[in-house]
């Protein structure tokens, strides 16, 4: 095992029930005076968003929005936002949503005042260094989800548009300065999202958890992110306004996010490409895919399963732990394979070189080989 790692730990985060009344101070601190808040369609013309605005106008700092993004979005959706972004003369980003919002206006942040493709800041050695990073804008996030994590990370995902491949375009700078988490933000999400998103936080913790790379300190978060998400996910779903159950998947997802720095795997190298080709929603996939990837790493990862199945307090080790993830999701409605998604087999071959070039499967337990990673979308199927 090799002891050694680069470490990095997240931002300042204001956590709690109605802290969003903070938004206008907190951008007021790291010098933003003209604000772009990025939301998504969705929620562009709900009451959470209206308030967010009148936060910022009653400060002096305008309402102006973007929210043309897409549910993975594209550089069509940036180059869109970054032209509004200088004709507005706007000086700082406010990501306010789910993982799309979050992503596409810290890509706004980054990329309107650089003269690079974005394609270059792909999440490859120091391609990071080749940005300017004097022209990257500050950044405050504000989820309006408990899954992704983004609020509490230094990349955000595009897709490419001609290609529809899925990249992770990551720079230092784009940790947000400042991320408000207010579980009274998330009492409104459909369930489908609470379940989707609930469970992408899951397959963070579950893959950070099972990587085979040394940083203990994600290990110890990201299994006290399987509990959160094992225990307060099925309350979130079946009661939306329990606040509680909000703030502790709200926590989860955070934890999530931190902990993948060690590593994500093939839950993530499968979904990555299923999402850029059929636009199916991230977390969902993630869960559709989820059982059949821990029977493929179970050589790999059954002891370490259960040890996790002990302390989340589940029965049978490696088979209860997957039996667990069974009944979630069929308690959350999760489709059972790919092919309820619409997923088409004569896609496969496309969908399993797109996996093999995803940076995920390279924190999978077991190497995966054109043909391992083909036989396990066949299991899925």
């Amino acid at each position: 095992m090799n002891l050694r790692a680069n470490w990095s730990y997240p931002t300042a985060i204001k956590f709690g029930a109605g802290r969003i009344s903070e938004l206008a101070e907190q951008a007021q601190a790291v010098g933003i005076k003209r604000p772009l808040l990025v939301t998504d369609k969705a929620l562009a013309g709900l009451p959470i968003t209206a308030r967010a605005l009148d936060i910022l106008d009653a400060a002096g700092l305008g309402r102006a929005v973007f929210s043309d993004v897409d549910p993975n979005p594209n550089e069509g959706n940036m180059d869109a936002g970054i032209a509004v972004y200088k004709a507005g003369g706007h000086d700082g980003v406010i990501c306010f949503g789910g993982g799309s919002a979050l992503d596409l206006g810290k890509m706004i942040a980054l990329m309107a005042g650089q003269t690079i493709s974005v394609w270059d800041l792909e999440d490859i050695g120091d391609w990071w260094t080749r940005a300017d990073a004097g022209k990257i804008a500050p950044i405050i996030a504000v989820p309006t989800t408990a899954g992704t994590g983004s609020e509490v990370g230094r990349a955000g995902v595009l897709t490419n548009s001609q290609t529809h491949k899925k990249k992770i375009i990551f720079h230092p700078k784009l940790m947000p300065a400042v991320t408000i988490c207010d579980p009274e933000l998330t009492v409104g999400m459909p369930k489908f999202i609470t379940a989707g998103t609930g469970m992408d936080a899951f397959a963070h913790c579950l893959e950070a958890y099972c990587s085979p790379f040394y940083h203990p300190m994600s290990q110890g978060i990201a299994l006290e992110g399987l509990r959160l998400v094992n225990e307060y996910l099925p309350r979130a779903y079946h009661t939306p306004d329990d606040l509680e159950a909000r703030a502790q998947m709200m926590s989860a997802a955070a934890m999530g996010a931190t902990a993948f720095q060690k590593g994500l795997g093939a839950i993530h190298s499968l979904s990555h490409p299923v999402g850029a080709v059929y636009g199916n929603h991230h977390g969902t996939t993630n869960a559709v895919v989820m059982p059949m990837v821990l029977d493929f790493n179970r050589p790999a990862i059954e002891t370490l399963l259960g040890r996790a199945a002990d302390y989340l307090g589940i029965k049978g080790g490696f088979d209860g732990f997957r039996a667990r993830v069974i009944d979630l999701r069929a308690e959350l409605g999760i489709p059972q394979n790919l092919s309820a998604m619409g997923v088409e087999r004569a896609r496969l071959d496309e969908l399993t070189e797109m996996a093999l070039e995803d940076p995920s499967c390279g924190g999978n337990p077991i190497e995966m080989t054109r043909d391992n990673t083909r036989a396990l979308f066949e299991a899925s199927m």
